[in-house]
C-alpha cells in the first residue's frame, strides 16, 4: 500500500510540475510585457517592399466589402489584393470584385480548409510573385498603416511577422464573451509582446501574417488542419525562420454572436492547438537541443501552453485532485506544487488584467471566470474521446 501511495504521489507531483512550468513561462511573458517598448530600428528604415494580400474567403458576401475597404487605401501602386473565393455558394467573388479586389475562384469539395485556399492563392501569385505576402481573413478590418509596417518588418528580418490581432466583443456581450476576449488578448497581444521584448519569437495567429514569398512558396500550405497557422509557425521555426511579433500593426475582428458560432470557433481553436502540441513538441525540443537554440526552446514552451481557459481548468482539476489525495493519505507535496501553480496563475492573470484589460472585463466578472473555465471540461473530454479533425467555418 505504501508503494502505491508513493507512486501516485510521485505521478501527481510530476503532473503538477509540468503545469507549473507552463505557468512559470506564462508569468515570464506577462512580466516582460510590462517592460518598455523596443522598436525594430532596421524595419523602420527599410523601404517598403512589394507586397500582396491574400484573403481566403468562404461565403463571406455579407462582410467582405468592409474588410476590403480597410485594405485598398493602404495598397501601394504595385500592391495587390487577391481574394480566394473558396468553394463559395454565395456571391463572395462578385462582392469582392465590386469592392476592387482581384479574385480567383477555387472549387474542390474534397479538400476543405483554409490551408488549401492559401495554397491556391500563393500559386496564383506565382507568375508575378511579390516580395512579401500578407494573409488577412475576410472578417478582419486592417488598421491604418498596418500593412506597410508589417511588410517592412518581414522584409527587414527575412522572417514571418505577425500583427497584433484584436478581437472585439459582440453587441451586449455575456460574461463568458468577456472572459473569452480577455483570454484572446492575453494570448495574441500580452504574451507575444512579452516574448518580443525578451527577443523571442511568437506564434502565427491565422490573420495578419506576413511572410516572404520565397518562404511561403516552400511551405506545405495545402492542409485541412484546424490550426494551420500554428502548424506553419512550428514548421518555420524548425527551419530557423520563427515568426516575430509586430505590435505596431493591428487588425481587428469580432467574436461570433450566436452560440453555435462561438462553440465552433472555440472547438476549432482548442482542439487544433492541442493537436499541434502533440504533433510538434518532440520535434521542436529535439531541434532546440541539437541547435542549442534558446529562441527555439522558448518558442516550444510558448506553443505548449494550452488555451488559457483549458490551462486554468487543468490547474483547478490538479489542485482538486491533490487536495483529495492529501486528505486521503496525508501526502502534501502534490498539494504544495498545485497550490503554488494556482497562486502564480491567479497572480499573473490579475497583473495582465490590471495592465491590459480593465476595459474588457470588470474585476467582479473576472472573479467568476473559474465557473466559465469549468464549462470547458466537456470540450477537453471531447478532444480525447471524439475530437474534431475536420475544418469547419465559424458561423458569423
Amino acid at each position: 500500500m505504501t508503494a502505491v501511495i508513493g507512486t501516485v504521489t510521485f505521478a501527481l507531483v510530476i503532473l503538477g510540475l509540468l503545469i507549473a512550468i507552463a505557468v512559470a513561462f506564462l508569468a515570464m511573458q506577462i512580466g516582460a510585457a510590462l517592460l518598455p517598448t523596443r522598436r525594430l530600428a532596421a524595419a523602420l528604415s527599410t523601404p517598403c517592399p512589394r507586397f500582396a494580400i491574400i484573403m481566403p474567403a468562404h461565403n463571406e458576401e455579407a462582410i467582405i466589402a468592409h474588410s476590403i475597404a480597410s485594405i485598398m487605401p493602404q495598397l501601394p501602386p504595385v500592391g495587390r489584393l487577391l481574394v480566394v473565393a473558396d468553394n463559395c455558394s454565395d456571391d463572395t467573388a462578385q462582392a469582392a470584385a465590386r469592392a476592387g479586389a482581384d479574385v480567383t475562384i477555387r472549387r474542390d469539395t474534397t479538400r476543405i480548409g483554409k490551408g488549401y485556399a492559401l495554397d491556391h492563392g500563393v500559386r496564383a501569385l506565382g507568375s508575378d510573385p511579390p516580395q512579401i505576402i500578407v494573409i488577412i481573413d475576410a472578417d478582419c478590418e486592417v488598421m491604418p498603416g498596418a500593412l506597410e509596417t508589417l511588410a517592412k518588418q518581414c522584409a527587414a528580418t527575412g522572417r514571418p511577422a505577425q500583427a497584433r490581432y484584436s478581437m472585439l466583443a459582440p453587441p451586449s456581450p455575456s460574461p463568458a464573451d468577456k472572459v473569452s476576449r480577455l483570454a484572446w488578448t492575453i494570448k495574441t497581444f500580452v504574451r507575444p509582446l512579452g516574448s518580443a521584448r525578451l527577443g523571442w519569437p511568437c506564434q502565427l495567429m491565422g490573420s495578419g501574417m506576413a511572410l516572404p514569398f520565397s518562404l511561403a512558396s516552400q511551405l506545405e500550405l495545402a492542409t485541412g488542419h484546424l490550426a494551420e497557422d500554428q502548424k506553419f509557425g512550428a514548421e518555420l521555426a524548425i527551419v530557423g525562420k520563427p515568426p516575430s511579433f509586430c505590435p505596431d500593426a493591428q487588425i481587428v475582428s469580432q467574436l461570433p454572436q450566436g452560440e453555435t458560432g462561438k462553440r465552433q470557433q472555440r472547438t476549432r481553436w482548442e482542439h487544433g492547438h492541442l493537436a499541434i502540441i502533440g504533433e510538434f513538441f518532440f520535434p521542436l525540443i529535439r531541434h532546440s537541443i541539437s541547435k542549442g537554440s534558446l529562441n527555439l526552446f522558448a518558442f516550444t514552451l510558448d506553443l505548449c501552453i494550452p488555451p488559457l481557459t483549458l490551462l486554468a481548468l487543468s490547474i483547478v482539476v490538479m489542485w482538486g485532485l491533490s487536495l483529495s489525495w492529501f486528505v486521503m493519505t496525508g501526502a502534501a507535496s502534490p498539494l504544495v506544487v498545485a497550490s503554488s501553480a494556482l497562486a502564480c496563475f491567479a497572480g499573473v492573470i490579475g497583473v495582465a488584467w490590471w495592465r491590459f484589460a480593465q476595459e474588457i472585463i470588470s474585476w467582479r466578472e473576472l472573479a467568476a471566470a473559474p465557473a466559465y473555465c469549468l464549462r470547458k471540461l466537456p470540450s477537453l473530454i471531447r478532444f480525447f474521446v471524439n475530437r474534431q479533425i475536420n475544418w469547419v467555418r465559424t458561423e458569423r
